[in-house]
Formats: C-alpha cells, structure tokens, sequence
C-alpha cells in the first residue's frame, strides 16, 4: 500500500497554525499516489431511495479489491448517488476498524442537485462549502478528509470566499487541502491569488480516449486547434506549480479494454486490438496498458479508477510498472492508433 505522509510547515507559527492538527497544513505527498479509486459508483442508484444491504456488499467488495492492489486514497463527491456514495463509504469503514487511518479520502463539493427548482447549478460561496463539508463528513463518518476539491467552476465564484471556508475548515482539522476540479490554468491561477495555502490538486477527464490535454499542445500553430477544447497551458501550470494531476474516465469505460462494442470507430477498435497485443506481449492486462499510457506522461497523471467490478479493479494493479517499462515509441503508438491519423 502507498503510504502518505503529511507534512506540517513548521514555519507557521501563527495562533490559528497552533490550534490546527499536525497534519492540516501545507503538506505533500510522501510519495507519488499512483492509483485512486473513485467512488461514484458505490451507492445504488441516484435516487433519493434508501441504501441498501445489498449496496454496502458491493462497495465493500469494490473498496476491498481496491485494497488489495495497494490503493490507499480514496475520491468521493458531496453528489454521488445523492449522497449514498458517501454513506455507502462509510458503512464499509464501519465494518473494518481502524481502516480509516490507513486510507485517506479526499470529497468534492460545489454542484447542487435539484434545489430551487433547478436541475443543477454550481455554488461555492463559503456558506455552500462549510455546509456541505459538513455534510460529508457527517455521512462519511469521520472527522476529516484529507482533501477537499472544488467540483466545477462557479461563475459567480469570489476566490476570497473560497479562501475563508477553506481557512475554517483547515483551522479545525477537518480539511487537509485544497484542489479542484475540471479548472483550468488561468482560473486555479484567479483563485490562487486569494489563498494562503497551494492548491495540490487538480481532477480532469483524461484518457487514451479523452486526448484534448495531449492534443491542445501538439495542435499549436495549426489550423486544427480550433476543435481542440481542453483549455491550452492547463497542464504546464499544473506541473510548474506541483498540482497533482488526478485522470477521472481513465479507463475510457472499457472501451480498450472489453467494453462490449457500441459503434466503436475504426479507431478504437485498432486501439483495442494494439492494447490487447501489448497485453498479450507484456503478460498483463489491457487496463494496465490502458492506464500504464496515462502515467507514463512525465506529468505523472494519477488515474481515477472508477469501475465497481472487483475482477476489472484487480486488473489494473500492474499499471504503475508498465508505466515504467513503457517506451517513447510505445507510447506514440497507443496514442497515434487512438487518434486515427498520423501528428502534425
């Protein structure tokens, strides 16, 4: 298991620093946390309905599959499955004590679901953190979580009021740090500004099928830029400011990897093919090969594994040592059979 160590700054020496828990400011990871696992699938549905014994059983066996692959940090969100996500977490920590001190979960918190007669909107006024926070806590079951993100930009966001719910919840133990989520360079620059602390992470979609972090810089100076979304210099900032870089979708729904087939392009089925023949080549699975082509980057993106099979869970243990062995021409293969033609 990857173990983390947080680190105090010790030259803070302010009143405030002293009431904080040794663990709860300015810290970093020991060592590179290589897996994750997201939650959002524990849960049962995303009614309002009651959880279930039979939706513990299976978080309980997707938590312990995680476990045994070595994955110590967890994802969760204030939203998913309507909060049984959470509760679901919290059930399984139940059933194992003394669990909780050897994972750390990191919740997100900003997306409102079906209040006020809309179907969604963002909030992060500093009311809107500190309640939900909160909330988490009380259905996770803890007192803290390591990490707190902010789910999605809020138009209406004031990074001071971002910064005085962060400082609260920091002060009383009950956030270690500050990330976000699905932000790009210039807005964790915007926000930045109003905080003490460093923001440490940053959670996007990235994949061998979701390639608009690859493609926003090799498309500089070409007409194709056009139709490349993903806000461009997001990655550099990140890596120049030692933001984690946390891949939600890693797994590309299966898709590379035994997703049964749904009008697969003529480039993803190549791609699974070439996943399945560097699999069979290297005596590992396609999941490792999939995510192995994510943390190979020098960004060292941390993959989100988001499935509930135990069996898929387990198949992805060998990512971080194909991640090592993988080579330069390896790695432009998978990327150039994913993208159906040929770079710049």
């Amino acid at each position: 298991m990857v173990e983390v160590r947080l680190v105090a700054d010790a030259a803070d020496s302010s009143s405030a620093a002293a009431r904080r828990l040794p663990w709860s400011r300015f810290w970093h990871y020991d060592r590179a946390v290589t897996l994750i696992y997201g939650c959002m699938g524990l849960g049962g549905d995303w009614s309002g309905s009651q959880l279930t014994q039979d939706d513990v059983d299976a978080a309980e066996r997707a938590v312990q599959a995680a476990l045994e692959i070595g994955i110590s940090w967890f994802d969760q969100a204030d939203i998913y499955r309507s909060g049984k996500s959470e509760a679901a977490l919290e059930r399984v920590l139940q059933g194992n004590p003394g669990l909780r001190d050897r994972i750390s979960i990191q919740t997100k918190c900003g997306i409102r679901l079906g209040e006020h007669g809309l179907e969604a909107y963002y909030d992060l006024s500093r009311r809107a953190i500190l309640e939900r926070v909160e909330e988490s806590l009380r259905r996770l079951g803890t007192d803290r979580v390591e990490i707190l993100l902010l789910h999605r930009p809020d138009p209406l966001l004031e990074p001071e009021e971002v910064a005085a719910a962060f400082d609260e919840l920091n002060v009383a133990g009950k956030v270690g740090s500050l990330g976000v989520s699905n932000m790009s360079g210039a807005q964790m620059e915007f926000l930045q500004r109003a905080l003490d602390a460093p923001l440490v992470v940053n959670q996007l979609e990235m994949s061998l099928l979701k390639r608009d972090w690859i493609e926003s810089g090799i498309l500089i100076n070409h007409p194709d830029s056009v139709s490349v979304g993903f806000p461009h210099g997001t990655v550099e900032y990140c890596r120049t400011h030692q933001v984690r870089l946390q891949a939600w979708g890693a797994l590309a729904q299966g898709i590379y990897s035994g997703a049964p087939a749904r009008e697969h392009s003529p480039a993803a089925e190549a791609t699974a093919a070439l996943v399945t023949s560097m699999a069979r080549e290297k005596d590992t699975t396609a999941e490792a090969i999939v995510l192995g082509w994510l943390m190979r980057h020098p960004a060292g993106v941390e993959p989100v594994i988001g499935s509930t099979n135990p069996v898929r869970i387990r198949a992805c243990q060998d990512a971080e040592a194909q991640a090592a062995a993988m080579t330069n021409v390896e790695w432009y293969a998978l990327y150039l059979a994913a993208r159906g033609q040929n770079v710049p």
